[in-house]
């Protein structure tokens, strides 16, 4: 028996150390993982793992997982598939793939990936080969991204504090964020902060568990956090709570802020928001009067229509209070822009192709895929690390994309995912367990090494394999895509950045966890420092200005928010929380100790808008816009307000009777800058179900 240290590739904030027990088979087989517990050395999650983590084995060694190539026998979506060999499977990709690119080129495939597996290796195996073929690009992204690029509007860059530094801060604003479900790790840093007396705020639309444990919690109307942002700063200047001998040292554009801020007073943004003003003058109180402030947020509040302004004025409101100075104040999100630093690119640039300049939004999959005007139109997609057909928006219209007959699809899962069923090969793939790889954290400073604990389950390959299969089969000779994942990670940590001097692979698998090389009090702009032309923090800006976003950030209603013309006829604001404790977006729900538990999918809404429309707990309703509707299950909680409904994201076709999801109702529409989507920004109506 032996133990293998290794870490969760989750897209989760907290990266959680893990210890594999392995153990010969008695028979003679491949060693057995037959245990897995929290690493209790591993820096922040202190040997915790979550409910999802806890039962991984489960799916390791699940009876559904896909253990050899796949070919389509049925119709796509179907889900009919029989088993072939790699070289029968290899030989039909490479096919297809060569036929494509001799009619209409490299861009005429497409490559699809997102954060189901987070690690180096895992998330970027495929840039040699795609740019040797001179596939289309992806770009934009559901997820971090417009907050990234809304933040760079303030600072410069999407750099920000360190989340672990919450513990010295004397007021928490949780805004947009359920930490306690979904950053569980740093929740005990905020404990550390309460025990010394701090005041923990919960901003968010939902009532959640983190607003539950907090001591205030204000519940604006979907959308409308701008809004509330700058009544904030209309009081702090009214107040004197203004920190102005930093604002002059380190910001340009207080003025212009002001201004806008002043015609925002705290009973104009009680009506757009749906609060009191006695619930806005209190929250302003709270954040004014107990320096220092730390402001944490993660990805939530980016998903509407103009998310990408949340993060440019949050990034604002600790500048004016001067919170920057202080250890523990100033605003946290994705620690992804420290550790991507440290970490260089895998690409080999010998390889990209001149021709390779199409980009096609990850957002709009649904409207690309369906496109017959797009030349060249996209005539196979190679999936990995992804089930776009739920975790997208507009899924229906995905879902009639992935459905043409033209289409080559090619998916390397461990499941027959939603996505999966419309595939013409699927490939199996390795767990986490199953590979080295070093893994970043977006939750706290470290980087991690994922040490392979088994061997791959039957003939399932590492995202690295794989594509070394597939220039093979298409008989590419560079060596460049046959490089082993020895040296792709060593290529990795020689990015030369001072984040990850002294950082080296052998290092990483001595260590398992190693922190960048970055202060413990890590006050990032306590001198202005930011990474704008002059230096300084950009309460305005000309630059956005020019671009019609304005020369500061103000309120706008989205199109389908509680206050925009969309909402004729949809009177509802519709959310997707992630409320389940036993599965990760699209992963785990279809297994029986995780999905199994959590009671199917539903929809929640408020007392008073169940009455208005005659529905009591327990009946079947649906769940209707213009793009999709949905039958659910209704119940009646206190999680949502009057005017906003919730169905639970991440349950498959298979949970719902009329084979939909929650993405089949959501909004595609792209952020108003930043690369993101507009998902949260979705208007419902809801009826009872005839019958």
């Amino acid at each position: 028996m032996r133990t293998v240290t290794g870490v969760c590739h989750h897209d989760c904030p907290d990266s959680c150390g893990w210890i594999v027990t392995v153990e010969p088979d008695p028979e003679g087989g491949p060693d057995r993982a037959t245990k897995m517990r929290g690493n209790p050395d591993h820096p922040f999650s202190r040997g915790e793992l979550c409910p999802k983590v806890n039962r991984y084995l489960d799916r390791v060694y699940s009876p559904d997982r896909v253990l050899t190539p796949l070919r389509r026998v049925g119709a796509k979506g179907e889900g009919r598939f029989e088993p072939i060999s790699w070289d029968e499977a290899l030989s039909a990709i490479a096919q297809r793939w060569t036929a494509i690119i001799e009619r209409d080129g490299g861009e005429g495939i497409m490559p699809l990936w997102d954060a189901g597996n987070q690690s180096v290796l895992a998330m970027h195996a495929h840039q040699r080969l795609m740019d040797r073929m001179g596939a289309s690009r992806m770009v934009d992204s559901v997820c971090g991204q417009a907050a990234g690029v809304g933040t760079a509007a303030t600072y410069g860059s999407g750099r920000a504090a360190d989340p672990v530094e919450v513990r010295h801060a004397k007021c928490i604003v949780l805004w947009g964020t359920n930490t306690r479900l979904t950053n569980r790790h740093l929740w005990p840093f905020i404990e550390e902060a309460k025990a010394t007396g701090a005041t923990i705020v919960c901003i968010d639309p939902l009532r959640t568990m983190t607003a539950d444990s907090s001591d205030m919690f204000v519940q604006p109307l979907p959308g409308t956090d701008v809004a509330l942002m700058l009544a904030l700063i209309n009081i702090f200047v009214r107040d004197a709570r203004i920190d102005h001998a930093y604002v002059d040292s380190y910001a340009t554009g207080y003025d212009d802020l002001v201004a806008e801020a002043s015609s925002w007073s705290p009973a104009r943004a009680a009506e757009v928001c749906g609060l009191t003003v006695a619930e806005i003058e209190d929250f302003a109180r709270v954040v004014a009067t107990a320096p220092p402030v730390h402001f944490r947020t993660v990805i939530g509040a980016e998903h509407r229509e103009h998310g990408a302004q949340f993060f440019r004025l949050l990034a604002a409101l600790p500048v004016l209070l001067g919170s920057w100075r202080h250890r523990g104040g100033g605003m946290s999100r994705s620690v992804g822009t420290y550790t991507s630093d440290a970490i260089g690119s895998i690409a080999a640039p010998s390889l990209r192709s001149a021709a390779r300049s199409r980009s096609l939004s990850q957002n709009q999959l649904g409207r690309w895929l369906t496109d017959d005007t797009l030349a060249p139109r996209v005539s196979s997609l190679m999936i990995w690390n992804f089930n776009p057909a739920v975790t997208l928006p507009n899924a229906d219209a995905i879902r009639r994309g992935l459905a043409r007959n033209d289409l080559f699809t090619v998916v390397h899962e461990v499941f027959l995912t939603d996505s999966a069923r419309y595939a013409d090969i699927v490939l199996p793939a390795a767990t986490h367990i199953e590979a080295n790889d070093i893994t970043p954290s977006w939750g706290s400073m470290h980087l991690n090494w994922n040490r392979a604990a088994i061997a791959p389950l039957g003939e399932s390959v590492s995202n690295t394999e794989l594509f070394r299969r597939l220039a093979g089969a298409m008989g590419y000779t560079e060596a460049e895509l046959f490089a082993t994942d020895d040296e792709l990670l060593r290529l990795a940590m020689a990015s030369g950045h001072e984040f990850a001097e002294g950082i080296t692979l052998d290092r990483l698998q001595t260590e398992g966890t190693v922190r960048l090389n970055i202060a413990d009090d890590f006050r990032p702009f306590e001198k202005g420092g930011f990474a704008t032309p002059d230096g300084r923090a950009q309460l305005s800006s000309e630059a956005m200005e020019q671009r019609g976003l304005g020369r500061v950030a103000t309120y706008v209603p989205s199109i389908e928010g509680p206050h925009g013309a969309g909402a004729s006829g949809f009177p509802l604001s519709l959310m997707t929380p992630k409320v389940h404790t036993r599965f990760l977006n699209s992963s785990y729900a279809h297994l029986p100790n995780h999905g199994g538990r959590e009671g199917g999918p539903y929809v929640e809404l408020s007392e008073s808008d169940a009455s208005a429309r005659g529905i009591a707990p327990g009946d079947t309703v649906r769940v209707f816009n213009s793009r999709s509707s949905l039958t659910l299950t209704a119940r009646i909680g206190t999680t949502v307000r009057p005017g906003v409904v919730a169905v639970p994201f991440g349950w498959g076709s298979a949970d719902h009777p009329d084979g939909r999801t929650a993405n089949s109702l959501t909004n595609d529409t792209l952020t108003s800058f930043g690369g993101g989507v507009a998902y949260s920004d979705t208007l419902v109506e809801v009826t009872r179900a005839s019958g």
